[in-house]
């Protein structure tokens, strides 16, 4: 097992050097990146649920399930996006493929633990603007990495309590550039927020038969608000492009004093009724104050925050999962679809976004271990007011392997 242990902690320090993964989105301009993490594959496939918890699979979102644990549970996911932005005048298709969690889930009998990290949030995009006498061009990229532990408990048979504390790590770059016909020089501004701080969210769920078939299961968890420090920077040049290649004439160091960011405190609870290891259908609700956030080290016109909200409704069906004659009766169906606002307000237009989705668990192996495969469709955004509005595909996959650590060994 300590050999285990030190295989998991090296793989989690390799993904540490390489968490930021690079969206392509200009709305991810704002606060600290759009929300990269919106469930393992299991849950995005039912719309990003957070309510359901069982024996083989862990949950990244409500840190309670890991009370149900049964056998040590290895995760990964990944995710291949495509998409195609559009303004009112031209339209441009962009690609591409991150890694969305590492993760490990250890029950010991009621206690269950985790530790993992995830890609928490993302800045990736690319503007440019040109005129007759000017050209400018905006981009970003970086986000917040988490990296967790976390602790379930068995309270009773059918209600668990959970707890996870985090540190969350990463840095944001912007780069600004702009040219005006007549002058030789142009005017660049880099800016730089290393992020950091801790975070803990408290998770519960709660499942009770109502008939000999059916449960009504519930849960709930709560993340309070709390301070990122960000230590900015800024940098002033004037360059030049010779050959194409772009030279710095003159460079100055502008002081950004360190500043604290409100990460906003987030309350999701749902509920939904099905036959154990069958079929299950919920709802939840989310909530964000998002109207906390506030600017890195840059004051933005025309942009505000408000309170953020999301809808889900999803849910699976399997046959048989325990039928050894027939593969397809083993395989679990899954499908979902959720509703988001994002609580940015850009000239005067709500930025909101919605996704359909669907995929299925294929068994594995021994122990029920299993291969998830996901595909989601969505749309991001607007055309209205000089914005911009992003269709959006994805096409993800998950690994769940699992094993059993703590055995009681009948002979020495």
């Amino acid at each position: 097992m300590i050999k285990k242990l030190v295989v998991i902690a090296v793989l989690l320090c390799s993904v540490v050097g390489n968490a930021q993964e690079i969206i392509s989105s200009p709305y991810s301009y704002f606060g600290i990146g759009l929300p990269k993490f919106k469930g393992t594959a299991e849950n995005r496939m039912m719309g990003g649920l957070s309510i359901l918890s069982d024996s083989i699979h862990v949950n990244l979102q409500n840190p309670a399930g890991y009370g149900a644990l049964q056998l040590t549970t290895y995760t990964l996911g990944a995710t291949h996006n495509r998409t195609s932005i559009e303004n009112s005048t031209s339209s441009d298709d962009i690609t591409n493929t991150s890694l969305d969690y590492l993760a490990i889930g250890i029950p010991t009998g009621r206690l269950g633990f985790g530790l993992g990290i995830i890609p928490y949030t993302s800045v990736g995009y690319k503007l440019s603007e040109e005129t007759t006498t000017t050209y400018s061009e905006y981009s970003g990229r970086g986000g917040v990495n988490k990296l967790f532990l976390s602790a379930g408990y068995r309270v009773t048979d059918n209600f668990r309590v959970g707890i996870e504390g985090s540190y969350n790590f990463g840095n944001i770059q912007n780069k600004n550039l702009f040219f005006q016909q007549g002058i030789q020089y142009g005017t660049r501004e880099d800016n730089r927020s290393d992020l950091s701080g801790f975070t803990f969210n408290l998770g519960a769920q709660y499942e009770q038969p109502i008939s000999e078939k059916l449960q009504l299961t519930s849960s709930a968890s709560y993340r309070p608000s709390a301070n990122l420090t960000s230590e900015n920077k800024r940098i002033l040049s004037s360059v030049r492009y010779n050959n194409g290649i772009e030279e710095e004439i003159n460079i100055k160091d502008i002081d950004i004093p360190t500043t604290d960011l409100t990460l906003p405190s987030q309350l999701r609870v749902g509920a939904g009724i099905g036959e154990k290891r069958h079929w299950f259908a919920g709802l939840e609700y989310q909530q964000i104050t998002a109207s906390d956030y506030s600017n890195r080290s840059f004051t933005l016109d025309n942009v505000t925050f408000e309170n953020a909200a999301t809808y889900r409704l999803g849910g699976y069906y399997v046959n048989d999962y325990n039928d050894i004659t027939s593969y397809f009766n083993r395989i679990t169906f899954r499908a979902g679809m959720r509703y988001q606002e994002t609580g940015i307000v850009l000239n005067n237009e709500e930025i909101n976004e919605f996704g359909i989705s669907f995929g299925a668990g294929l068994p594995a192996g021994r122990l029920l271990s299993n291969v998830n495969v996901g595909v989601e469709y969505g749309q991001r955004g607007t055309t209205s007011a000089g914005l911009v509005q992003e269709d959006f595909l994805n096409i993800f996959i998950s690994l769940s392997f699992n094993d059993k650590w703590f055995q009681e060994r009948k002979f020495n």
